[in-house]
This record gives C-alpha cells, sequence and structure tokens, in this order.
C-alpha cells in the first residue's frame, strides 16, 4: 500500500514556498476524482496526491512542525489511501441553507451504506462507511463520511481494462446514479487499483 512517509513530506517553509502550484496541480486533478450524485451527494475519491495535500494543509493550518504531530496526522490520514484492491472516497452531503441541511441529515441517516459502485459485469459493491469512527448521532447523519469500496480480483482487472462503471446512492430518501461514469474519472481510477 502506498503510504506517506514523513521524509516525504515538505517542510511548512517549503510548502507555503511551493503551496499555489501544488494546489492547482491537486484541484486539477480532483477534477478527475470528484462525482456529483444528483444535487446534494459529492463523492471525491482520494489517492496518494488527494490526502498528501490534506495533510499539508493540515500541518500548515496548524502550524504542526513536532514529530509526534507530523505522525499523528500521516496515522490519521494514510488509511484514507486506496490499497490497490479498493477504492477511497470521502461523500459530502451538500445542503447550503442551514435549517434544511439539519432536516436533511435527519432523514438521510445510514446514506453512507446505500453508496455502492458497480463494475461492468459485476455486482455493486456498497461502501464500507466510516470505519475511524462513528458519524450518526442516532438523530442524524454527519455530513462528511469516509467510504471504502472493496473490489474483488476480478472487478480489478475489469476496471483495469476499462470497463464500465456505475457509482450510486440507494437510500429511501436520496437515489441518484451515474450510470456510465467519464472515461477520464474511469481511468483516474483504475489508477488506483493493481493486481
Amino acid at each position: 500500500m502506498t503510504r506517506i512517509t514523513r521524509d516525504s513530506l515538505m517542510t511548512l517553509e517549503t510548502y507555503a514556498r511551493e503551496r499555489p502550484q501544488f494546489r492547482t496541480r491537486v484541484i486539477s486533478h480532483k477534477k478527475n476524482r470528484t462525482l456529483h450524485l444528483g444535487e446534494h451527494v459529492t463523492l471525491i475519491f482520494e489517492d496518494e496526491l488527494t490526502i498528501r495535500y490534506q495533510v499539508q494543509e493540515m500541518l500548515r493550518v496548524e502550524r504542526i512542525f513536532e514529530e509526534a504531530g507530523i505522525q499523528g496526522e500521516l496515522d490519521a490520514y494514510n488509511p484514507l489511501i486506496p490499497d490497490g484492491a479498493n477504492w477511497k472516497a470521502t461523500m459530502m452531503l451538500e445542503y447550503p441553507d442551514v435549517e434544511m441541511r439539519q432536516r436533511m441529515l435527519a432523514r438521510l441517516i445510514g446514506i453512507e451504506d446505500r453508496a455502492w459502485v458497480q463494475v461492468e459485469g459485476h455486482a455493486r459493491v456498497y461502501a464500507i462507511a466510516d470505519e475511524d469512527l462513528e458519524r450518526d448521532s442516532g438523530e442524524k447523519t454527519s455530513s462528511v463520511h469516509f467510504l471504502r469500496f472493496e473490489l474483488d480480483p476480478i472487478m480489478v482487472g475489469a476496471a483495469q481494462r476499462g470497463a464500465r462503471l456505475a457509482i450510486g446512492v440507494d437510500h429511501p430518501r436520496y437515489r441518484a446514479a451515474i450510470e456510465d461514469v467519464p472515461p477520464a474519472v474511469r481511468s483516474s481510477l483504475a489508477n488506483d487499483l493493481h493486481n
């Protein structure tokens, strides 16, 4: 599995200098890793570059430069990098209006368990959600979830060969799907897989 190491990170000073170019590169990279499922659900498929950016940003914002603090960030974020047999995504439930958001988060409990991917010719794979911690309060769900879609070796091979890909959510109160993920996104996601 690809892991970000302490030695591979930029120092705070170097990152301050390199941040504008690095940020531009990551934003461009994320375009082929972001899918909108209907109006209110966005999936951002994470990889080493997107997670490296998150770590560097956390270190910058929190002004973390001590070894223990840096290691803490690496321990928190490294598990979000796909390991070759899965896709990992951040799921965001987006409702700009605060009152509507509160109402919908109460109605959408469990939505994170109803996100799925489907490699053409294979069964749907439902997300394993929020392995890091519980994100439902019992009264509402969180607006951010971390998902893992675990693929078997045959699915991995098919995806690497360019099989069509569908992605969606089938919660009783929110259904949306992309039946044919665009080729650029499919190609980017195939790069996460190894046999």
